[in-house]
């Protein structure tokens, strides 16, 4: 019963994100599409509308996901080296989206002759991507490359947790300033501080990027919702029902209180004392 209660909480929690999520991205689609210039790629203001569309797209939701998808129990049938390499293709692609993004403002900057790298925005967005990349590398070396050393790995993650969740949640508030930096400087008649509709959609837009934020982390820290260990869904693979499955039943439920903490996904040595009580 216990266990029910908690993957319906899971389930509501993962199907308000995954609603907010489109939701924000239905919204930054209307953004560009009906209040802007539509998007392009010719240097123009249609070429920087990729910019927001990508970063929400790519750098915020696919990024979220990423952190998430080592908790979707529909995953736990798969091998823990194929949910790794699941984890590392979504953060890639999150990073491929943001990297376009940051070329496509530069096209726009360098056509329009306006400075690049002037705004506390700029600054901070630039410095998210590069730590970005560097906590994809240093994860895809720690992670996925079989020579590397266990006990590297197991002192490396509680880095590599808090690495990335401080970066997913600093990419959606340098995103925060990104939007209210657009709507100052693109809304004359009538400014933003008269609340015209589009500065009322895009305020809506920034809140449903923090709720969004909200959820995936409240998910990705709650320790009754992380992936079992190898060990316990082994069990009640092979052994479902009847005495074992009451013993894999509450361990289920605790889900590992030695194990990997993977909110942001990958592994470390399975606690042995664990995998003692399930057996």
């Amino acid at each position: 019963m216990a266990m029910m209660e908690n993957l319906k909480q899971f389930l509501v929690a993962l199907s308000a994100a995954a609603a907010v999520g489109f939701v924000a991205i239905i919204f930054v689609l209307r953004w560009v599409l009906h209040y802007k210039e539509g998007l392009a790629w010719d240097g123009g203001l249609a070429e920087f509308n990729w910019h927001p569309v990508l970063i929400v797209t790519g750098f915020i939701f696919l990024q979220g996901i990423a952190i998430i998808v080592y908790r979707l129990p529909w995953t736990w049938q798969c091998s823990k080296l194929m949910m790794k390499f699941i984890h590392a293709g979504l953060n890639l692609l999150a990073f491929i989206f943001a990297v376009i993004a940051m070329v496509a403002v530069f096209d726009f900057h360098n056509a329009a002759k306006i400075p690049n790298m002037y705004s506390l925005h700029s600054w901070l967005g630039l410095m998210a991507v590069i730590l970005y990349s560097l906590q994809l590398v240093l994860g895809v070396g720690m992670y996925l490359i079989p020579i590397t050393p266990a006990s590297w790995r197991a002192a490396f993650m509680p880095l590599h947790v808090y690495s990335g969740l401080l970066l997913f949640g600093s990419v959606i508030a340098v995103a925060l300033m990104g939007i209210t930096e657009k709507l100052i400087f693109g809304l004359n008649n009538p400014k933003y501080k008269d609340s015209p509709p589009e500065a009322i959609f895009v305020n809506v837009l920034g809140v449903l990027l923090v709720v969004f934020g909200a959820l995936i982390l409240w998910i990705a820290t709650r320790t009754s919702w992380k992936r079992p260990s190898d060990q316990i869904l082994h069990t009640l693979h092979t052994d479902g029902g009847g005495e074992d499955n009451t013993k894999a039943g509450p361990a289920l439920s605790q889900l590992s209180d030695g194990a990997d903490f993977e909110a942001c996904g990958d592994v470390r040595r399975r606690s042995n004392k664990l995998d003692d009580q399930v057996d």
